[in-house]
């Protein structure tokens, strides 16, 4: 399924356009605040090709992507008008009104004001950490590359509530360019400069109308920019109700600015700034009293806060302790947390025996080595549950050693390899100690624990990972008397051969979901092949795995697209899990409905596990054939 469609099928289970009233993304996933939430099925979206997993968490919709989270975001976009929320007497406010917790409230907020900022804030992170390991190495030292280099690195944390203004003002559907001229007053050199002078000149304060301005440092700072574009946010229409029409541009921008820029520094930046300071200084006492325990604690559910979606929620206190004092010591524990499951998913490609929850495990655990655990979590740890609290262990146990050795973070960026220029501890190898013994301790815990692939839940989403997530197809087969391995696969269905390439389907003409043929069928019956077991059935029926009793696996897969249909003009005899006989009816679908309805029939049938066989052959690339008739034999 290509990013369009999957954007399409997105946003149709998430109750389509008019049920959207906020859409943001992350790394790694879209967040949806919906008007209704029982409108979305999420169970759908977590079966769509594509999604690692949906959920409703912190007041959102979650649908976790991936990597290419951003394309199918901008396909979204594309999709709709982008007004969400603002579509008059169109819009669908039916069902019930949510009684949403104010907990929830604030983490969607955060999560919605931080997640635009990402790339800069990461991509400034990296900066200050290849300046930080140059400077360690005394490359360049006293260069102006070198300062330059250090400038970039620094420039979001200097400017940051230039940064916060503008996703703030998305957030809270206020004006964005407003919102920056709050910002600049607060990091006015009239107030910075002053700021800087007080030892100096021993003045602290300017008199506004008898009332102090404090004069303080808001570089760096979030609270403070934040609370005064919320404040606007209600403060600016009702200063444009006020004011006529033809008047409007000309005087609510200068009212608003006449109230807020003094408001934001009397009363809501000194406030903000305390906020900051308070929570700073109490994650401070905490780790200072019991460290040990604080970083362990938050090792372990670094994970689980990164799977409802509030690892975002400690992001401005990370960065109000790195304006404050310099670092931050709660990145190491996330440094732990994410090698760990990099090292559980390393556990789970040692141990599994299926080829694509291998190849899946490995790539995840890499990704996950450089600061992206949402695939590793979702795709592979999750899966078979184990893995994953032996990750949350190892990362609990190794996020107290750091606490240990004072270890602490310089910069905001992806906790993972690239990134350790920017970690520090009483001594530096102790920081690589940490990593090392995470993703082991991760690895070795997931061997330990094992993932029981044959009884746990885990079972069917791994299968349905060789067949979902390869999109692969099922293929009738049966035992060949000369060799176990030598199978003779004979047609499921009656139709007119076509070769692969002939699917207009990329992942199948290309052969990138195994080897096959295709058949176009005359009629629309689909029969087992062999004795074996139905490994995978999709929700929609338009695809089946089966495995052999010798262990051959096929995909059967009915039609180009037919997943969009979901299930109409198909009706499956068979769940997933069921011994099935050869010959049994396996499904039963209706051709010409699925033809008017403008969709292919053309049904690929391939060998997923192609790589245990030293040849796939076919009987023929075209001609008539009959269900039950010789197709494709495997050569040992």
């Amino acid at each position: 399924m290509n990013n369009k469609d999957l954007a399409k099928n997105i946003l149709e289970h998430v109750g389509g356009e008019q049920n959207i009233s906020g859409l943001t993304h992350c790394a790694t996933r879209l967040r949806f605040v919906l008007k209704n939430d029982s409108r979305a099925d999420l169970k759908a979206l977590d079966q769509l090709e594509g999604v690692l997993k949906a959920q409703n968490s912190g007041g959102q919709v979650q649908v976790v992507i991936g990597a290419k989270v951003d394309a199918v975001y901008d396909e979204v976009k594309s999709l709709t008008s982008g007004e969400f929320g603002g579509q008059g007497e169109s819009a669908d406010n039916s069902g019930p009104k949510k009684k949403r917790n104010p907990v929830n409230i604030v983490l969607e907020t955060i999560a919605g004001i931080f997640t635009p900022v990402l790339p800069a804030l990461i991509g400034c992170g990296m900066i200050k950490c290849v300046a930080t390991v140059m400077a360690a190495l005394g490359w360049m030292e006293g260069s102006g590359f070198l300062t330059i280099i250090n400038m970039i690195g620094d420039c979001i944390f200097y400017f940051m509530p230039f940064f916060l203004a503008v996703s703030a003002a998305n957030r809270f559907k206020t004006n964005p360019y407003l919102a920056v001229a709050l910002a600049a007053g607060l990091m006015h050199p009239v107030i910075l400069e002053a700021a800087s002078k007080i030892k100096e000149t021993g003045v602290d304060s300017i008199d506004f109308l008898g009332m102090p301005i404090l004069l303080m440092k808001y570089s760096s700072s979030v609270i403070p920019i934040i609370l005064a574009v919320w404040i606007m946010s209600y403060v600016y229409p009702v200063v444009n109700r006020v004011i006529p029409r033809f008047l409007q541009v000309l005087i609510t921008p200068m009212i608003v600015l006449f109230i807020m820029v003094p408001l934001e520094l009397i009363l809501l930046g000194p406030i903000g700034s305390y906020i900051g300071d308070w929570l700073t200084g109490g994650i401070n006492y905490l780790y200072g009293t019991v460290g040990v325990l604080a970083g362990a604690i938050l090792g372990f559910f670094k994970p689980i806060m990164v799977m409802f979606g509030m690892h975002y929620a400690i992001m401005p206190i990370q960065i109000q302790q790195i304006a404050s004092v310099g670092s931050t010591m709660l990145l190491p524990a996330s440094l732990a947390a994410n090698l760990a499951q990099a090292g559980a998913a390393f556990g789970v490609f040692f141990l599994t025996k299926s080829k694509t929850m291998k190849s899946a495990a490995g790539s995840s655990g890499v990704t996950a080595l450089f600061g992206i655990t949402e695939p590793a979590i979702y795709g592979i740890t999750l899966k078979y549950k184990r893995p994953f609290f032996a990750g949350c262990v190892a990362a609990g146990l190794v996020g107290g050693y750091f606490s240990l050795v004072d270890a602490k973070a310089t910069a905001i960026s992806l906790p993972g390899l690239l990134s350790l220029g920017t970690y520090t501890a009483d001594r530096y190898v102790y920081i690589v100690i940490g990593c090392v013994a995470a993703i082991v301790l991760g690895f070795v815990f997931t061997l330990i624990a094992g993932i029981k692939e044959d009884t746990d839940g885990s079972k069917s989403k791994a299968q349905a990972t060789d067949a979902v997530a390869s999109n692969q197809s099922a293929v009738t087969m049966e035992t060949n008397a000369a060799s176990s391995l030598d199978m003779l696969i004979v047609s499921p269905m009656t139709g007119e051969i076509k070769p692969i390439s002939e699917v207009e389907d990329q992942a199948f003409a290309q052969e990138l979901m195994g080897k096959g043929i295709a058949i176009v069928p005359t009629d629309g019956k689909v029969y087992a092949p062999f004795d074996g077991v139905v490994e995978a059935l999709y929700r929609t029926k338009h695809a089946i795995g089966l495995k052999a009793a010798n262990g051959v696996e096929i995909l059967i897969h009915i039609g180009v697209d037919t997943v969009s249909l979901k299930g109409k003009y198909f009706n499956a005899h068979i769940e997933q899990g069921q011994t099935i006989k050869a010959g049994d009816l396996l499904v039963e679908f209706d051709p010409e409905g699925i033809t008017s309805a403008g969709y292919n029939t053309i049904t690929s049938i391939v060998v997923t596990n192609m790589q245990q066989y030293g040849d796939v052959l076919t009987t023929a690339t075209s001609g008539p054939i009959r269900e039950s008739e010789p197709l494709i034999k495997l050569i040992s």
